[in-house]
């Protein structure tokens, strides 16, 4: 697979993350019934990190390999363990204020790591379209 497709799916995981964080609890105390859905479980969350990890890893290592930028890896790597603390928020004691910040920065930053992964590929013609 291509490095920007891999990016461009990373960036669309994050943006889901930060929808399902961000959007969910308004819609449950607006509308009841949503909270009913399958995407309102803990579980979609743990969910999407178990498909934002390989997919980030991956296109993040395959981008690196091409323009040799460490920072950029580094920055997804955070936004990985973010995400990955946002699921164990009940054990640190971080509540819910917690786990929505964690989750939230993790999806940022992870999405800025494959924006840049993106640009830098492209910039150096790692990427041929």
């Amino acid at each position: 697979m291509r490095v920007a497709l891999l990016d461009r799916c990373s960036i669309g995981l994050s943006v889901l993350c930060l929808l399902h964080c961000l959007a969910l609890p308004i819609l449950i105390s607006t509308i009841p019934v949503v909270a009913t859905f399958a995407f309102a479980d803990e579980n979609f969350h743990i969910a999407l990190v178990i498909v934002v990890l390989p997919t980030s890893a991956i296109a993040l290592s395959l981008g690196c390999r091409l323009h040799g930028n460490w920072r950029i890896i580094a920055l997804g790597f955070a936004g990985v363990t973010s995400l990955v603390v946002a699921i164990f928020a009940d054990l640190l004691s971080l509540g819910e204020a917690g786990e929505t910040l964690m989750t939230v920065l993790g999806a940022v930053l992870i999405a800025c790591a494959h924006v840049l992964n993106y640009r830098t590929c492209r910039a150096c013609h790692c990427e041929h379209e």
